[in-house]
């Protein structure tokens, strides 16, 4: 059973992987590539003034940025497929494609659309806060997010668990998102609405995918071994 739903996250993940890399290199890197060129011409210019500074390495263009990109989505779609495998085990099977494709939407409010109304996504030469802030207040918007929708859908229905869900979804933007001191950004501001959109999509084809092909690897999981309930 283990060898079985590990092999489901991992085919789940794969699909959703591909399908995240082929957006992201059609419509969401080459906007990465021209934000770089901004920081390309800023570093230059700091370089006239400094000598001795090694650069940090990073991915050439072409196929080695697109491997590492693979690579990382192939991580992350593993992780979420077996995330969702876990909430099909423990809370709700999904009783089709339909049903994992909103499971799949649910995903993608909790991991991507709820922590980037406080922290959208940023282009290469835009001034953050610390990482480590941005984590903490990133999980715990997923953490409490994830919770108020599991109050919100569970069964049954009662006016207390949805105010209590709601209450949930709505708590991590009462605190505020960690900002930087300063804010810029070397890329237009034009450039970064458009990172942003391409990445909202991005994301959101990806989960919805993930969540239709875990659901469906799920339900042939259950079925070889029998206790695939009737929906």
């Amino acid at each position: 059973m283990l060898r079985d739903t590990l092999l489901a996250a991992a085919l789940s993940g794969l699909f959703a992987a591909l399908l995240l890399t082929f957006v992201q290199s059609v419509w969401v890197t080459p906007l990465i590539m021209e934000a770089e060129t901004y920081e390309t011409v800023s570093q230059a210019v700091a370089h006239e003034h400094e000598h001795g500074v090694d650069e940090e390495w990073s991915p050439a263009d072409g196929w080695q940025r697109t491997s590492f990109t693979l690579a990382a989505n192939l991580v992350m779609g593993l992780g979420y497929s077996l995330l969702l495998l876990g909430v099909y085990l423990l809370w709700r099977q999904p009783s089709g494609l339909l049903s994992g494709a909103a499971f799949g939407v649910a995903g993608f409010v909790v991991f991507f659309a709820a922590p980037s109304l406080g922290l959208p996504p940023e282009l290469p030469g835009t001034v953050a806060a610390p990482v480590s802030e941005r984590q903490l207040w990133w999980a715990m918007t997923a953490v409490l997010t994830g919770g108020g929708l599991l109050l919100l859908f569970a069964k049954p229905f009662s006016w207390l668990k949805a105010v209590a869900g709601v209450a949930l979804v709505i708590a991590p933007h009462f605190v505020a998102a960690p900002e930087p001191e300063v804010h810029a950004a070397l890329a237009p501001e034009t450039l970064q609405h458009r990172f942003q959109i391409a990445t909202s999509f991005a994301n959101a084809i990806f989960w919805i995918l993930l969540g239709a092909a875990s659901s469906h690897a799920f339900r042939k999981l259950m079925s070889w071994h029998g206790r695939l309930d009737a929906a």
